[in-house]
């Protein structure tokens, strides 16, 4: 039975376009099926998922691919590409790589969140990178108490509050000035952006806590990974737990993460003076 490979392309990218005939002939001559218009019934039949596109459409390829456990691997046509595992250039080692099976996996925890509304209905929903409740466009502040483990432990009128993983630690959560958490760090991260108040801090949490939030008022939209839309009106409460389902990436090298912070971010890693002048005393 032939192997297949999911194919997953950001059909508005001309590159990745472009380059998506190309990658479906270089696996078919190595001996792979593509599949090239995936759903998630067909993916459950694939040992991987090849992303052409940036991270948000690793994203879209992690609702195909979470529910039955299949592993993604992005080639970044996106801008930072911080969940991506090689560039364009990069296509046919890539391809030799999944060949000859010369990949690992990394395991990253999704967060599970749940909205009780005030006429009972519950909402359910996930996320890789984080649940950002934001605001209702109708409103100017949204007010919110927030709580850990069943404690409330603040309230303050604010723009989002994010309940993010480590995974998203790099996305909304770092604009927002919450803090980078190493992707091997089973946890959660809720950030207050743009709060009204003294103490409005990040928080982190470990995995088998529970992060709680409810709309006190004003109305609240609830995003999850920026994709899928969850409404919350005044009195609903949103809570937050470790995924019971992982999103499985697969990974071509050892480089550790903060190689990739530096290489993604293009962190300076020198001071800001001219190297010619290092070691003269001013």
């Amino acid at each position: 039975m032939a192997r297949r490979i999911a194919v997953v392309t950001h059909r508005k990218r001309g590159a990745a376009a472009e380059s998506s005939a190309k990658i479906v002939h270089l696996l078919e001559e190595a001996g792979l099926e593509a599949e090239t218009h995936p759903t998630r019934k067909s993916v459950a039949e694939c040992e991987l998922i090849l992303v052409l596109g940036g991270d948000g459409t690793i994203l879209h390829a992690a609702e195909l691919g979470r529910p039955a456990g299949v592993p993604i691997l992005g080639i970044n046509y996106g801008h930072v590409g911080f969940l991506s595992e090689a560039d364009p250039v990069d296509a046919p080692q890539v391809v030799r790589q999944i060949a000859e099976r010369s990949w690992g996996v990394d395991s990253r925890m999704t967060i599970d969140v749940t909205i009780v509304c005030p006429d009972g209905k519950v909402k359910r929903d996930w996320a890789l990178n984080e649940v950002a409740i934001e605001k209702d466009a109708d409103f100017r502040m949204l007010e919110v108490s927030i709580g850990v483990d069943g404690r409330e432990i603040s309230a303050f009128k604010v723009d989002t509050v994010l309940f993010s993983t480590a995974t998203g630690s790099t996305a909304y959560n770092f604009s927002g000035g919450g803090p980078i958490v190493w992707p091997d760090v089973e946890g959660m991260v809720l950030t207050p952006v743009a709060a009204h108040a003294l103490f409005t801090r990040p928080l982190v949490v470990g995995p088998h806590s529970q992060l709680e939030l409810r709309v006190l008022d004003g109305a609240a939209r609830g995003w999850c990974d920026g994709r899928r839309e969850l409404n919350a009106a005044a009195g609903s409460t949103i809570t937050a737990v470790k995924g019971e389902h992982p999103v499985l990436l697969a990974r071509l090298n050892d480089t550790p993460f903060s190689g990739r912070l530096v290489t993604k971010f293009r962190l300076p890693v020198r001071g800001w003076r001219d190297p010619a002048q290092e070691g003269v005393r001013d």
